[in-house]
């Protein structure tokens, strides 16, 4: 039986785990793809995130009512573990440990690095942004595996302190856009005409990364006093949150800049937004808060990705799982899954600078890893929300209604994601593979006892 992690945190730092994993880099990241994508149609570009956001906050809503029955070793695992049996929660996890964290994880290392290349005026995909992304990666590893609990306060804090320029944006900017008539302009200018459906498809996939991350506050319910309490309510208030302050956040866009600024921008497009609403000066600092809010998303994925193959090694699974279920005793984590998951990052950083940052290193097997892998898990979470019928106990509501929500959204993001990357996704789904495979030899049919149930 491998060692147990210790109830540490409590619900304010799960809430912040949802808000603050999921609103940082993605907001600011893919507001200006979206715009692009959209062809300048604000409205447009509105719906495809409040698609976005339902179909994540059903998603949510669906494994909290998971939540308030299972409670082990890693959420998203558990809850594949109840629904079809440890088989698919091995390969569940699986997925999660060698690509679904330390894609995400990689990803948001280069976005914290890129806005800070932007404020010191450097490239964004050359040698100083590249290094300072490494640095981003190894400094929130190594918070995260030295101390758990600065970590966690670190992610509270860092969730109060990104609210601020979105708040501010989202107030200050919508009142100066119908002052100065700029958002009634936004509203009513298509600065170039696109195919709306394949336009709106792809938006809402964007939209997927800047959704992403909630699933990983999972990962600590095992950590979270009284988990099956307080899970639920994080899922369902944090993505609900999320969701308004995105969309507060994207009108308030509108009323700083024009919506053909925000395209042509590239990266300056948000420092703009804000000099052009608190000078240049405030923009600045604002722009600065901008960066802690993504390294406070990084740290928070960096929490789910230090504990992946622990999940799976916690049921005695996978590759040497003795050695990837120890705890330190010191500082209570488990260092051998969280030197693997650092180690995966990186590999994947690099990967994503040679597939979409500079010319392409691995030909067609070149995609977008902020994404494609997003996709993956919407079509696991399938099966579970179909066996959630046959949950004993629930409501009509909780047990089919709910369920099938969430599969819809589930399958119009898989189906969105096909229509927009196009053989991309074959490119990727080549690759899964090539992960996955290997995953065979290293699972075994043998009796698992939970420790935390």
């Amino acid at each position: 039986m491998s060692e147990t992690l210790q109830k540490r945190y409590g619900l304010f730092t799960a809430i912040a785990m949802v808000i603050g994993i999921v609103v940082g880099s993605g907001v600011f990241f893919k507001a200006e793809k979206i715009l692009t994508t959209t062809g300048g149609n604000l409205p447009l570009g509105i719906l495809s995130w409040i698609i976005g956001g339902l179909i994540m906050i059903s998603c949510a809503y669906a494994f909290s009512i998971m939540a308030t029955r299972y409670e082990r070793v890693n959420g998203i695992v558990d809850y594949a573990e109840a629904a079809l049996g440890p088989t698919y929660a091995y390969y569940v996890g699986w997925f999660m440990a060698l690509i679904y964290y330390p894609t995400l994880t990689s990803v948001l290392a280069w976005v914290s690095a890129r806005y800070t290349a932007v404020l010191f005026g450097w490239g964004i995909t050359g040698g100083e942004c590249m290094t300072l992304a490494g640095f981003f990666l190894v400094a929130s590893y190594a918070l995260n595996a030295l101390s758990p609990v600065l970590a966690g306060k670190f992610q509270v804090t860092t969730t109060i302190i990104k609210l601020v320029p979105l708040a501010l944006m989202a107030v200050i900017g919508t009142f100066a856009g119908l002052n100065n008539g700029l958002i009634v302009q936004n509203f009513t200018t298509i600065v170039s005409e696109v195919d709306t459906w394949k336009a709106l498809f792809t938006a809402v996939v964007a939209t997927s990364f800047a959704y992403e991350g909630w699933i990983i506050a999972t990962s600590i319910n095992a950590e979270l006093k009284d988990a099956k309490r307080n899970l639920p309510i994080a899922l369902t208030a944090g993505t609900f949150t999320v969701m308004l302050v995105y969309i507060f956040y994207y009108i308030g866009l509108a009323g700083a800049v024009t919506n053909e600024t925000l395209m042509t921008s590239g990266q300056e497009g948000a420092r703009l937004a804000f000099a052009a609403i608190f000078s240049n000066l405030g923009g600045t600092l604002l722009f600065v808060v901008v960066i802690i809010s993504c390294l406070g998303t990084l740290n928070g994925l960096m929490l789910g990705c230090t504990r992946g193959l622990y999940s799976i090694a916690a049921r005695n699974q996978g590759p040497n799982a003795k050695m990837f279920s120890q705890i330190d005793k010191t500082t209570n984590m488990p260092t051998n899954s969280a030197i693997f998951g650092l180690l995966l990052s990186a590999f994947w950083l690099l990967f994503f600078y040679g597939a979409n940052l500079t010319e392409p290193w691995f030909g067609f097997f070149c995609f977008d890893s902020s994404e494609l892998p997003i996709v993956t898990l919407y079509a696991m979470y399938l099966p579970i929300f179909f066996r959630m019928r046959k949950e004993a106990g629930l409501s009509v509501f909780k047990r089919v209604v709910m369920p099938m929500l969430a599969s819809a959204g589930s399958l119009f993001m898989i189906y969105a994601a096909c229509f927009a990357h196009g053989m991309a996704v074959v490119a990727y789904l080549s690759i899964f593979l090539a992960f996955m495979i290997p995953g065979v030899m290293f699972f075994t049919k043998k009796a698992y006892t939970p420790e935390q149930s």
